[in-house]
């Protein structure tokens, strides 16, 4: 079914390191966090997303910037648009999945760009926010 979707993504940092996530059996990555729910503020899905996700409970967040992503897959066309923040958890960031089809992992912020994330174009914005910081907009098609 084709649709439009927001969705809230965080950039979770630890030691050098960048949180991403895949589901299993894929080889690209995205960053965690997913749908904002109909009424829900993107803050609160994203809060939602990590505590299921990750069992996280987000400490602080900074809205870093917004892409728009227009893709197809398994024949039906998707447009969302991505809210990504920088988040700061309570307690220790693990890797351990709470969910099945997710998997977790670290890696090195310095070879970001080597890693297949989706989309490319937030991947980018974000290698970018990390070394000044400034608020983007991006679009991939």
């Amino acid at each position: 079914m084709d649709g439009y979707e927001i969705c809230a993504r965080a950039l979770i940092r630890k030691e050098g390191k960048v949180l991403v996530c895949r589901f299993k059996g894929r080889s690209f990555y995205f960053f965690p966090g997913g749908h904002v729910e109909f009424s829900e503020k993107a803050e609160d899905a994203l809060k939602r997303e990590l505590k299921e996700e990750l069992d996280l409970e987000i400490e602080k967040m900074e809205y870093m910037g917004t892409v728009e992503n227009i893709y197809e897959e398994d024949g039906d066309k998707h447009h969302e648009i991505n809210l990504i923040f920088s988040v700061g958890v309570r307690g220790k960031v693990t890797d351990k999945s709470m969910e099945d089809d997710l998997e977790f992992f670290f890696l090195d912020e310095t070879d970001l760009f080597k890693e297949k994330i989706l989309p490319l174009a937030m991947r980018d914005s974000a290698i970018q926010w990390l070394k000044d910081g400034k608020v983007f907009w991006a679009s991939q098609e």
